[in-house]
């Protein structure tokens, strides 16, 4: 994908275009060159120079990438409303195809054209009417154009429901890596250059890919980003309600009112509860290896572990919002557990065949209730009991953020963005789009021909097991 055209942009346009990357998936250097744009010119000669660094690497390759700028966004209706619509000859004003409840209130009109007793059930078999039923309901079409409506009509209830599915695994994916970032104004954002900056840079970083690797991600608050936030610090009118949004630490909560602290732990609060109950309907309708989660044949490894980011985040954002209101004591009462990802079997065996083994907070998982047990009352899990765990799998509670907010880790390093095929680096974008089209590293038949040892070992960067 090709980077943004920045080379002439405003500071007005460049603080816009940061703000439209709060939605997408921009690479962190990308948006260091657009935060140049906009504070550049405040910043001392070291605070330049470090920003400028990381700005030059979007120019590599010129600017070009294999990997995508944006998560994947939900199809809307149009296609199903065209058809309903000139089928059914009604006027396609007033429905939104981006709207699922939009889609099922026309869908439900429909239907209820066709005779449908309940227009949530359109079952082809049981129920559409028969020659009489149409005749009795005042229906004057025949047996084919009743049933191509019908099917018109089927789809279009099926597509709103799709639609409603994505729409939230989308939002949900932004809630793992960008908390409620997505969700603050335009307005607000540009009133504050200085924090509207860290945000949207602080979320590129936790956006970025997962790289198939033994050591572990690297810390995405890095340099640029301290140095962002120290100049933050420094302002008296630091906008401290949006940088919570994406950046919920204690240092960010102890400076927001009281009324701030409670309306975030209601918010992280309705986040848990709604991804655990999700959580609980991808366990129920799969088998996992509770005491391994290593993923198995037929696991929706991927809705699972969507879900288990964006529930861990909430659960993080959670704690310490409880840490800085001074109530962390509630956690004595009921104290729900992290939910653990699946990994995938190649990657467990390499971290055995180097000699380490599953992460302990897997432990500490097999041995707590579901999480989403707590959440509904069916089972009890209070802090002592997740210490007792964590003392069986030799996890400190609170610097694990098991029973509090995790402390803070070392400032990262930047390094550009590498180029990732299902979490293998690769040496640049050309070899990486002709490997991904190929199928290369995605644990399926390599397409195309491409045979695995046609691949230079120069090309991959990653250690492989």
């Amino acid at each position: 994908m090709p980077a943004m055209s920045i080379a002439e942009t405003s500071a007005e346009d460049a603080l816009v275009a940061l703000h439209t990357s709060l939605d997408e998936r921009r690479r962190p250097e990308e948006v260091a060159h657009l935060v140049l744009r906009v504070v550049g010119g405040q910043l001392g000669l070291r605070d330049r120079m470090t920003l400028g660094r990381a700005a030059r690497a979007a120019s590599r390759w010129n600017g070009w990438s294999s990997m995508s700028t944006d998560f994947a966004r939900p199809v809307g209706g149009a296609r199903q409303i065209d058809a309903a619509a000139r089928l059914f000859e009604l006027p396609r004003d007033g429905i939104d195809p981006d709207d699922p409840v939009s889609l099922l209130d026309f869908s439900a009109r429909l239907s209820e054209s066709l005779g449908a007793v309940d227009p949530a059930r359109l079952d082809f078999l049981r129920d559409r009417l028969n020659r009489e039923g149409r005749a009795a309901a005042g229906i004057e079409l025949s047996k084919r154009q009743y049933n191509r409506r019908f099917r018109v009509t089927q789809r279009l209830s099926a597509k709103a429901d799709r639609l409603a599915v994505e729409q939230t695994k989308r939002r949900l994916t932004m809630v793992a890596r960008a908390g409620f970032a997505g969700s603050i104004e335009r307005g607000a954002f540009v009133a504050d250059p200085w924090a509207g900056c860290f945000v949207a840079y602080m979320t590129a970083k936790r956006k970025l890919r997962r790289e198939f690797t033994l050591s572990g991600r690297d810390n995405p608050y890095d340099g640029i980003a301290d140095l962002l936030f120290k100049h933050c610090t420094a302002s008296p009118a630091t906008d401290w309600w949006m940088i919570a949004q994406a950046h919920p630490t204690p240092a960010v909560l102890a400076r927001l009112t009281d009324a701030q602290r409670g309306e975030l732990l209601g918010r992280w609060w309705a986040t848990m509860r709604q991804v655990a109950f999700l959580l609980k309907r991808v366990w129920v309708a799969s088998e996992f290896d509770r005491a391994t989660m290593i993923v198995r044949r037929g696991n929706d490894s991927s809705t699972w572990n969507l879900l288990c980011g964006a529930y861990n985040a909430a659960r993080a954002a959670w704690i310490a919002a409880l840490d800085a209101s001074g109530t962390l004591g509630l956690l004595d009462a009921s104290c729900p557990g992290k939910a653990m990802m699946l990994i995938a079997a190649d990657l467990a065996a390499w971290h055995r065949s180097t000699g380490g083994g599953l992460h302990p907070d897997v432990g500490v998982w097999a041995r707590l209730p579901l999480p989403w047990d707590v959440l509904d009352g069916t089972a009890a899990c209070t802090r002592t009991d997740v210490e007792a765990a964590c003392a069986d799998g030799g996890v400190d509670p609170v610097t694990s953020g098991w029973t509090g907010p995790k402390p803070l880790s070392a400032v990262g390093v930047f390094r550009p963005t590498p180029e990732l095929v299902h979490g293998v680096s690769i040496v640049d974008p050309v070899w990486a789009s002709m490997l991904r089209a190929g199928g290369a590293f995605s644990g399926k038949t390599i397409k195309g021909g491409l045979e695995q040892s046609l691949i230079p070992g120069d090309v991959v960067v990653s250690e492989l097991p």
